[in-house]
């Protein structure tokens, strides 16, 4: 009875053995960290207060535009100014108190329409005209034929 016991006991040793993993990385997976669940952020309590301004003057392209702005709390005051392709200049003045955007777009001098000139027109490609074609070259004629030189009795 001992050695069934022995023998049930070996066989769940084995059948256990058999179902572990035999190498460590493909064991069960680790555990992670569940992250906390979402927090708000923390804002400033202290209302914004800045001011900022940049232009730009390419005298190679023709761009010519800038902006100015300045907040302080929940008034924002600014303005931006374009030069149009017509030739005006565009200037947009804006105010926002926390109530609503205002703005008040003015333009600085009048449009100018210049007359179209159509472009020069150009004479047509010459027509093509295929490369000149040449002749084989002659044919070879065959190597002439020497006879052989005679044989002489070798005296020896």
């Amino acid at each position: 009875m001992s050695l069934k016991v022995v023998m049930l006991v070996c066989v769940m040793a084995a059948a256990v053995a058999d179902r572990a993993p035999a190498y460590p990385e493909y064991a069960a997976p680790p555990t992670y960290h569940i992250p906390s669940p979402y927090k708000q952020p923390e804002y400033p309590t202290e209302p914004p207060k800045y001011s900022y301004n940049y232009g730009v003057a390419d005298d190679y392209s023709g761009a010519n535009f800038g902006h100015s702005e300045a907040r302080d709390g929940y008034k924002t005051e600014g303005s931006y100014t374009v030069d149009l392709p017509d030739g005006r200049r565009q200037t947009v003045t804006y105010v926002d108190n926390g109530d609503g955007l205002e703005a008040e777009v003015t333009y600085e001098g009048e449009a100018q329409y210049p007359e179209y000139k159509s472009a020069p027109a150009y004479k047509p490609a010459p027509a093509y005209k295929p490369a000149p074609a040449y002749k084989p070259a002659p044919a070879y004629k065959p190597a002439p034929v020497y006879k052989p030189a005679p044989k002489y009795p070798v005296y020896g």
